[in-house]
């Protein structure tokens, strides 16, 4: 048996000297070394010796068993360092070819849109502050002066992921959230960027947008006072020679609340496509903090008035930019981002 142990070592070693790839190695691992392999099955028959031989014949076994695992390794990772050098051959690089240009990047036009609006807020005194996406029903409606049943709700239908909480439908839920945190001190004089949600998809509408809320709690604040803020912004936004106009209408949290429009900056007023042949574009909607909303929040409207007023982030980018469809601002088509590269 001894005889048949130099065999199998000699075949092994030529095996293994002839191996021309690692997968033929791997597979002459598994037929001498393998749990059926030709050594293991040997070393099996080890009980069929004179107990006197068993020793040599064990030792010389896990001799030859170390001389070809040590030979499979040596060969295999020789064959490796082949295989990588012949590859970094065929894949040389040719710096001769041209190289790949980077195209610049841009940044979105809501975002441009929303750092002006920043910018011109905060150099008119205001503070950005920020709130929660997912709010609760009563700093969404309720402390804004809009009860359970009232009929105001089903203008901002939006997303509940449970009775109490739902994805917010305006920035308003900061004032409450601001104004509590305050009470009594003044004045606050904040603006709150960010997204909210409502369930309406169209050309003009989409179930997510941008909003930017405006408030001013102070001794004293007047109409004057917002229409002297909303005409500085809407001629640092739309150039120098715009007006402003309010006109009466109804949000739950003001009173008295008004629409705003600017002139018209495509026909000087004149009328066009644009304005719809009035002169006048609406941008956003403001009025006077609701005496309940002060008083919810800590306030005494005998002491304090406010004056509050929010704008859509992308209405204000439609117009800026000449933006036909809201769409366009969600679709992430390179053709139309494109246009706003510096």
């Amino acid at each position: 048996m001894l005889q048949n142990l130099d065999d199998l070592r000699n075949e092994a070693l030529k095996a293994i000297d002839q191996g021309n790839s690692p997968e033929a190695l791997n597979d002459l691992r598994v037929k001498y070394l393998g749990k059926n392999g030709e050594l293991t099955l040997l070393l099996r028959q080890t009980g069929k010796l004179p107990a006197e031989q068993r020793p040599a014949f064990g030792q010389k076994a896990n001799t030859i068993r170390a001389q070809i695992e040590n030979l499979i390794n040596e060969k295999r990772e020789e064959l490796i360092k082949v295989q990588q050098e012949k590859k970094i051959q065929e894949e040389k690089i040719d710096l001769s070819l041209p190289g790949y240009r980077l195209r610049k990047g841009s940044m979105h036009p809501i975002t441009m849109v929303l750092d002006e609006i920043k910018d011109i807020f905060i150099g008119l005194g205001f503070s950005v502050v920020e709130g929660p996406e997912i709010e609760t029903d009563y700093y969404d409606f309720q402390a804004l002066n809009i009860p359970l049943d009232h009929p105001a709700r089903e203008m901002q239908d939006t997303f509940y992921l449970s009775e109490d909480l739902l994805l917010r439908t305006h920035t308003s839920p900061m004032q409450a959230r601001t104004m509590e945190a305050q009470a009594p001190q003044l004045p606050i004089k904040i603006i709150v960027p960010g997204k909210v949600y409502r369930r309406d998809e169209d050309a003009t509408h989409t179930p997510m947008f941008h909003q930017v809320e405006g408030l001013l709690v102070d001794e004293r604040v007047s109409l004057s006072h917002l229409k002297g803020i909303l005409l500085s912004f809407a001629q640092q936004m739309f150039g120098q020679d715009r007006e402003i106009r309010l006109r009466p209408s109804f949000f739950p949290f003001t009173e008295p609340s008004v629409e705003v429009d600017i002139s018209c900056f495509a026909c000087g007023g004149s009328g066009c496509r644009l304005c719809k042949g009035t002169g006048w574009i609406e941008i956003l909607g403001a009025g006077m903090v609701h005496p309940n909303v002060l008083r919810m929040s800590g306030y005494n409207p005998q002491e304090a008035s406010g004056l509050a007023f929010g704008m859509g982030v992308e209405r204000i980018a439609m117009l800026k930019y000449g933006i036909d469809d809201l769409r366009h601002l969600f679709q992430n088509d390179l053709r139309f981002l494109r246009q706003f590269e510096n």
